[in-house]
């Protein structure tokens, strides 16, 4: 059974950045979409207003946060990503600190 995670971010305030930030996601490393799938996330859509980030995770019954964070920090290019990402990313008021994609609470179902 598949559950769906929504999730958000900021991005820093510079049109030069947002674009270089936006290409690197037209063909993230080959590591990193292994990494994705590899946790049980079999689909992610990434979606962005201005500097505000929006993403969408489907997964499978393998997949945990938990997992997802033990596997990110055992993976040094992962963890190259991620610093790379963050000179592009600030995190969205009221995040916990150190937290970059932060999960959203769903307050409304059709």
């Amino acid at each position: 059974m598949s559950q769906r995670y929504c999730l958000t971010l900021d991005l820093k305030d510079d049109a030069a950045l947002i674009a270089e930030y936006e290409k690197y996601h037209e063909a993230i490393w080959p590591e990193i979409h292994d990494s994705i799938t590899a946790k049980g996330i079999t689909n992610m859509e990434i979606y962005r207003f201005d500097t505000r980030m929006f993403m969408i995770m489907e997964v499978d019954d393998t997949f945990s946060f938990e997992k997802s964070a033990a596997m990110d920090a055992a993976n040094p290019k992962v963890q190259e990503w991620e610093d790379l990402m963050w000179g592009y990313q600030s995190p969205v008021k009221n995040a916990p600190v150190g937290a970059k994609w932060v999960l959203m609470d769903k307050v409304f179902s059709l």
